[in-house]
């Protein structure tokens, strides 16, 4: 992971709105689950969750996807979103190998 996607990933978390719905979303959901289950979130659900309005939700999601930190995928009449772990994994192995 270079620098400038590192700092893109910074910005994107800066918000605090926008961490927290990363973090909501951290906490609980997973790639391959169903949104029912509990593993994915769906955008209504975290608007409610956090005490947001949707289409506030739907902007920090739109800017967490830009910069990798989660997936976004339609299912019928809802959008399920979910921590990309491979963002995560680079993230962790970029912090590994500037502590080295």
């Amino acid at each position: 992971m270079n620098p400038d996607h590192v700092a893109e990933v910074f910005k994107a978390l800066s918000n605090p709105h926008r961490l927290n719905v990363f973090l909501r979303l951290a906490a609980c959901c997973r790639p391959g689950d169903a949104c029912a289950g509990g593993m994915r979130a769906c955008v209504g659900e975290l608007a409610g969750d956090l005490d947001i309005a949707p289409s506030t939700v739907s902007h920090h999601l739109k800017e967490l996807r830009r910069s990798g930190l989660i997936h976004m995928e339609r299912s019928g009449q809802n959008v399920e979103c979910w921590v990309e772990p491979e963002t995560l994994d680079r993230l962790s192995d970029f912090f590994r190998s500037a502590a080295a």
